[in-house]
């Protein structure tokens, strides 16, 4: 049988995948197993491990990554898809493509007339909580629904994140125990807070294309640009208060209570402080103020304005 299993969430897919893999005895599983990397994978390479008669099995699983993708329209996908009408019966061929596909190509039409197809993309809204739900009782805990809604808001919805998470708050309340709004803050890193200290860190140590993909990588994580400017403005105000009170000797837990931040937000601070000057960081905080009162005057798009106030500071 064929099977089509494509989409961005990554832990759907393994999902999906390990699904197939308990079909085959797991004492035989090595041995009717076969996987394949479709970058480098010929059309003799599928057909000698699809055609491999299973041992002590009734099936064989073939597992091919991302061959959709790389495969290149011309005679070798036309072999090939003419290969997928007579795979044998007792081989499972399973294309796993980790982006999404070509819809309009030739193989991806046939397969989705003629396999298993299952698209893995991220779940949203209540079918996100309601996953969230299922996967903490499971773990034999309670989940509550103002804590999965804070834990969608830091960690965002990609399952494999979500799931490793889930599981540090599962260990930490133990078997019966209860998830609340307050494990969640205590334990779960801010998804965004990190993209932006990792903006942060290329800023200041000027590496100009890689701050400019990290602020696009803010920009794509769906926050408005607005607050995407209000984050920079406030993460430069904690790097002053952080380079003031660094230079009067304070611990970074000392440094921590009196800013009131995160002991690891002020860890992070003392790092990035190194590569600004006090005269940068105020004239970055300036032109964000004024990049703000421009913006709502109308006068300059915030998107533009910040790539070009990091252009400028990385130059």
């Amino acid at each position: 049988m064929l099977y089509l299993i494509y989409g961005p969430d990554e832990y759907a897919r393994s999902e999906a995948l390990a699904a197939l893999k308990a079909r085959v005895p797991a004492d035989v599983a090595d041995l009717n197993m076969t996987t394949l990397d479709g970058r480098r994978t010929t059309l003799d390479d599928l057909v000698t491990a699809c055609e491999a008669m299973p041992f002590l099995a009734d099936r064989r699983l073939v597992i091919v990554y991302d061959l959709l993708k790389h495969q290149k329209a011309g005679k070798e996908r036309d072999e090939l898809r003419a290969y997928l009408e007579r795979v044998p019966d007792f081989c499972d061929l399973v294309f796993i493509e980790s982006e999404d596909v070509d819809r309009r190509s030739a193989l991806f039409t046939f397969l989705k007339k003629h396999a298993s197809v299952h698209e893995c993309l991220p779940r949203e809204g209540a079918a996100l909580l309601t996953w969230l739900h299922e996967r903490a009782q499971s773990l034999d805990v309670s989940l509550d629904r103002d804590a999965a809604q804070r834990l969608t808001l830091l960690a965002g919805n990609d399952g494999r994140l979500l799931v490793n998470e889930l599981a540090k708050l599962a260990s930490f309340v133990g078997r019966g125990g209860r998830i609340t709004v307050r494990e969640v803050d205590l334990l779960v890193a801010d998804m965004q807070e990190q993209n932006l200290f990792a903006f942060i860190d290329d800023l200041s140590a000027r590496r100009r294309s890689a701050a400019l993909s990290s602020l696009r990588r803010l920009f794509d994580d769906g926050q408005a640009a607005q607050y995407i400017l209000f984050m920079m403005a406030r993460q430069v105000r904690i790097l002053l208060g952080v380079k003031d009170l660094v230079a009067q000797r304070m611990r970074p837990d000392d440094i921590a209570a009196q800013l009131g931040q995160k002991p690891f937000v002020v860890r992070k601070a003392i790092e990035q402080v190194r590569g600004f000057s006090d005269a940068d960081l105020r004239q970055l905080h300036r032109r964000l103020l004024e990049l703000d009162h421009a913006s709502k005057t109308g006068r300059a798009e915030i998107e533009a304005g910040l790539e070009l106030i990091v252009a400028d500071m990385c130059s």
